[in-house]
């Protein structure tokens, strides 16, 4: 392959999607708020990508129109692109169809039942990262335990900011490791490996951070009066499927295969509970993939505009920059967690973050002989950090409206997010060289 000539200007596009859809943000989050709007979802991330592309065309005049149509389709044609795409139809189907079974409900309270009082508030957490693992979803997630952990938190006096903070930081957890999150699915399908092999690296970070959180939950809990836990209803039968999922998806099963036992399950047990119709079934199918299509139509956005500046030298430059300041393997770990951070924190998804970060990303694995499961798991971990963490994410917004406190009280008590942030470091630090 022809070595690109370093052109910073090439990056052009992506400094105007920031800047178009960051600013927005801001604008619409803290400068003048729109009633019952987030801000940072005012303006589509659809419209500042297709903005953006625009501009990657107007580029590089030395190439005709129809010549740089032709690089956006290999961009977009490449086989871990369409597969990514295959799998998030896929994952909206079986989340929708799970969703309208009730089976994250049940899954929750059957788990909930088992809780000992004393134990209520790492329960939660254990709770939240097993549901968010079967789930696939940390929004998901946040919407079905906040309330039920508000009621706790309200009836037994326990601190809510730290309940409401245990359960985000569980859902990141699930979020983070989960093969049928649309995170993992970017991650793996950009870099070319196997869900099952940034697993095991994943979980190797993860799992200590998820371990010390519990035990920092427990202390807290024996110091305090133990909560008076309700009984809560649920259906053994439609919190089965999910638990096969996880089961199936720990196995190392193909995702494809995973999800499409997920969806029969679903369709046969929520069928016989009575809970689902035979049409409802499918329109909660459709509902499912159609959530997906805005992060489908980014991907597709992102994948021209990725190979649109990688022809007109940007990729290159990013790579010089970081061969001046990054010499080692270490550094160029460290530059894709920060190249992965800066994203989410400009955007404020993280799957966004990591198709936008991902190419770039995988150029800086070859030339610093970076495994590509590390790269994976990397950029999943700092994105799900990042986005656990900011206030104006998708899930601290959610959590705290639905608490009925403030997105920046909880940010203290994310133990799980802050102590995975310091074995990602401690990764990178005593990795293999």
């Amino acid at each position: 392959m022809e070595k690109k000539q370093a052109n910073a200007k090439a990056l052009l596009p992506i400094a105007v999607f920031l800047v178009i859809y960051l600013g927005s943000g801001i604008y619409f989050e803290y400068i003048s708020p729109e009633e019952g709007q987030m801000g940072f979802y005012v303006i589509s991330v659809v419209v500042a990508f297709g903005l953006a592309l625009i501009v990657a065309f107007a580029q590089n005049r030395q190439l005709s129109f129809d010549e740089k149509i032709h690089i956006c389709a290999q961009g977009i044609g490449d086989d871990n692109i369409v597969i990514m795409l295959f799998i998030f139809l896929m994952a909206g189907a079986f989340s929708g169809l799970a969703s309208a079974a009730g089976g994250a409900e049940s899954t929750a309270n059957l788990m909930l039942n088992f809780i000992p009082g004393s134990l209520a508030i790492p329960g939660l957490f254990v709770i939240a990262c097993l549901i968010s693992m079967s789930m696939g979803t940390s929004v998901g997630t946040i919407t079905v335990l906040v309330p039920i952990a508000a009621a706790v938190a309200e009836g037994t006096g326990y601190f809510m900011p730290l309940v409401i903070g245990t359960v985000v930081g569980g859902s990141m957890f699930g979020d983070n490791l989960s093969v049928i999150s649309d995170t993992t699915i970017a991650a793996t399908r950009t870099q070319g490996v196997e869900m099952k092999d940034k697993f095991r690296v994943n979980f190797k970070i993860a799992f200590p951070a998820a371990l010390i959180t519990v035990l920092i939950l427990v202390l807290y809990s024996v110091r305090h009066v133990g909560a008076q836990m309700q009984h809560y209803d649920f259906n053994i039968w439609l919190a089965i499927p999910y638990f096969i999922v996880l089961a199936l998806a720990l196995l190392g099963l193909n995702v494809f295969l995973v999800l499409g036992i997920g969806i029969i399950l679903f369709f046969l047990i929520g069928g016989a509970a009575g809970t689902i119709t035979f049409a409802s079934a499918f329109s909660a199918m459709g509902s499912g993939t159609e959530g997906m299509f805005e992060t489908m139509i980014v991907t597709i956005l992102v994948a021209s505009i990725s190979a649109l500046m990688r022809e007109h030298g940007g990729f290159e430059s990013i790579l010089a920059f970081i061969r001046k300041h990054a010499r080692t393997k270490k550094g160029g770990k460290l530059g894709i967690c920060l190249l992965t951070g800066l994203m989410d924190v400009a955007t404020a998804n993280n799957t966004v973050a990591i198709v936008i970060a991902a190419p770039i990303a995988k150029e800086i694995s070859t030339e610093y002989a970076i495994d590509p499961k590390e790269t994976a798991s990397l950029l999943d971990t700092t994105s799900c950090i990042f986005q656990g963490i900011i206030p104006y994410g998708a899930q601290l917004l959610i959590a705290a409206s639905l608490a009925g406190i403030s997105s920046m009280a909880i940010i203290p008590y994310l133990f799980y997010q802050f102590l995975l942030t310091g074995f990602v470091v401690l990764s990178i630090i005593f990795g293999k060289k």
